[in-house]
């Protein structure tokens, strides 16, 4: 095989990771725009709810369907036709008139996004050797960080200081002037051409729609409603229906025998929790600024910054102990630390405060964050063997954003039951308790995980493997 050159392997980390910040920046960058959306829309919160949530399911539900059309169609041409959905859907975005307009393209973004963070980390394996990999990977997972942290504060700044439509705008020149040099400076590489568990994507993405869409319409229709209950029903049925596949295929999307393994499950568990609660808090959070302390779209970003970039200087040192120390420990306390954090905030918000007062509970819920990320990460892909760690990230990363689907969903449901916009206060107040019992729940979950730190050196006896290992995703 060819040795790739220093400079190829440069375009190759500054495409892949610049494709990565567009994929990772719209996840929450709607977040601090989300109350100018909904005045100048006329948008309920279930319809807010959903400009989140419809990237994230479409991203969770198709990134191991769009990784096997990479390796089978070739990873450089399937995440430059990534990045061209992706800057297609922004524009549909930008041009929105009504909340229902928008939804339909945040849809589309997300699926853009499902083809071009897989394939992102696919082109960057097939370019570094192993000794400069981590490096590599390192830096890529780097940027993408900053780009979900700076995500609300990047979408305040754009829509105070333009408009929130400019949010996707500036999507749009980026993927057009990305695309040729993709195509140009990026070596072509494929993986081992595996079927598409097509069967399985279509029911797990119908199953966890209609189990959200009743949560969603619960506290607006009635939870005891026709179209609830029919709704929670079929989600049920469908996800029965995809368990049954996925046990059966020959090829299976998710292999379920993953999940004998206790850390495994544990860490996938706990990682959904995570994201539920993260997601769900960071929702409300940026809104609450608004309304409570009249903060303007931006400011509303950089006041959520002592919890945000908490990441960039506790998330490192928690990862190299991680390491020494095991993942359990760091997973159990750092998802306690984020339901203090926000039970915290929830009990000050009661009555009349001050943003000082939220600093310090903000400071603790973010302290838990970057406790927990890298080590449920960690104890999710290292409880099995190395061959199968490409599977293992991407069934993490599609937990991740559907604890994320679901924590919006439960939040907003609550919210909604309290008086919603009417009554923020008392929403808001309610909802972050929520926050702090999710995070809980998944810190019980965590302690699931070995007390030694997992190693991915499993036999393969112990967790039969029946497909081959996709890239992984971060």
């Amino acid at each position: 095989m060819k040795e790739r050159t220093t400079t190829e392997q440069r375009w190759v980390l500054a495409l892949t990771s610049l494709g990565s910040v567009m994929v990772a920046l719209d996840v929450l960058v709607v977040a601090a725009a989300l109350t100018t959306i909904r005045q100048d829309l006329d948008a309920s919160i279930e319809q807010l709810e959903w400009t989140v949530n419809a990237y994230s399911l479409s991203f969770a539900m198709l990134l191991m369907t769009a990784a096997a059309i990479g390796d089978r169609w070739g990873r450089r041409r399937t995440f430059a036709a990534g990045l061209a959905l992706f800057s297609i859907a922004s524009v549909g975005c930008a041009l929105a008139t009504s909340v229902p307009w928008l939804i339909a393209a945040r849809t589309v973004q997300g699926i853009g996004a499902a083809v071009v963070m897989p394939l992102a980390m696919g082109l960057l394996g097939a370019a570094f050797p192993p000794e400069r990999r981590g490096w590599a990977i390192g830096i890529f997972s780097g940027v993408t960080g900053l780009a979900v942290l700076g995500g609300p504060m990047v979408g305040g700044a754009v829509t105070e200081g333009l408009a929130w439509q400019w949010i996707f705008w500036i999507n749009v020149p980026v993927g057009v002037l990305a695309i040729p040099f993709v195509l140009r400076r990026i070596p072509e590489s494929r993986g081992v051409a595996r079927r598409l568990d097509l069967g399985g994507a279509t029911l797990i993405t119908l199953a966890v729609l209609g189990l959200v869409w009743g949560v969603v319409r619960g506290a607006v229709a009635g939870w005891t409603s026709p179209e609830v209950l029919a709704s929670f029903t079929l989600g049920v049925l469908l996800l029965v229906g995809f368990l049954v596949w996925e046990a059966r295929s020959e090829h299976p999307m998710v292999p379920l025998e993953f999940f004998r393994s206790r850390p495994f499950s544990a860490g996938n568990s706990a990682g959904f929790f995570l994201t539920a609660a993260l997601f769900g808090a960071v929702f409300f959070l940026a809104q609450y600024m608004q309304v409570t302390f009249g903060s303007g779209p931006l400011k509303a970003g950089l006041q959520l910054l002592p919890w945000t970039a908490t990441l960039f200087l506790v998330a490192p040192i928690a990862g190299r102990l991680v390491d020494r120390l095991g993942e359990r420990p760091f997973v159990v306390a750092g998802l306690a630390l984020q339901a203090v954090g926000m039970f915290w905030i929830s009990e000050v918000s009661k009555n009349t405060v001050q943003y000082s007062d939220l600093v310090l509970p903000l400071v603790v819920a973010g302290c838990g964050v970057s406790m927990a990320m890298p080590a449920t990460q960690s104890a999710s892909i290292g409880a099995l063997p190395r061959e199968a760690v490409g599977i293992a990230s991407g069934i993490y990363s599609m937990m991740r954003q559907l604890g994320g689907v679901v924590g919006v969903a439960v939040l907003a449901a609550v919210f909604a039951a309290a008086g919603g916009y009417e009554s923020f206060s008392t929403g808001f107040t309610r909802a972050l308790a929520v926050c702090g019992v999710l995070s809980l729940v998944g810190a019980a979950a965590g302690l699931g995980i070995s007390a030694r730190r997992s190693t991915g050196r499993r036999s393969t006896e112990s967790v039969v493997t029946r497909q081959e290992p996709v890239e992984e995703l971060g």
